[in-house]
């Protein structure tokens, strides 16, 4: 967690906190859709995760694809904002994520075995994408498949 949010936290305890994402929309060559297997839940989704202070959503995307698969990413358009989610924590942490997702293509690196915070890499062809760890993924998923692009929610 961003040392920011671990600041914030020491003064609001669990109640709901309003958190900035940005992650990667990803497909390879034959157009299957790349995904994590998270670390923190054992589910599958998107790449990405938190801003941190002092960095705009589309380094905090491009940098958290690094960190998470051992790939650089050439971010390419915005695909949309996903922002009226709840969620509750393991640790009873609620707040509001905010998800900036873009499109991306990869343009260096080498996809990662595994790391703290991803157990597994894979693409996937869209039509045999695994169950996602959220409604809010879940959502993104949908507006590709369905060929929306600039969505908000």
């Amino acid at each position: 967690m961003d040392d920011y949010i671990k600041k914030v936290r020491k003064f609001i305890g669990h109640d709901e906190l309003i958190l900035n994402y940005a992650g990667c929309i990803i497909f390879d060559e034959q157009n299957r859709l790349l995904l994590q297997k998270r670390s923190d839940c054992e589910k599958w989704g998107f790449l990405g995760g938190m801003v941190e202070a002092g960095e705009s959503v589309s380094e905090a995307a491009a940098r958290e694809v690094k960190e998470e698969s051992g790939l650089e990413v050439e971010i390419t358009s915005l695909f949309g904002v996903y922002s009226k989610y709840f969620a509750e924590y393991s640790n009873g942490d609620k707040a509001q994520p905010i998800v900036h997702m873009f499109k991306a293509n990869v343009i260096g690196g080498e996809l990662i075995d595994k790391n703290n915070e991803t157990l597994d890499l894979k693409y996937f062809d869209l039509s045999d994408v695994p169950e996602l760890f959220c409604k809010q993924h879940r959502d993104v998923l949908d507006d590709i498949i369905a060929g929306r692009e600039y969505v908000f929610r």
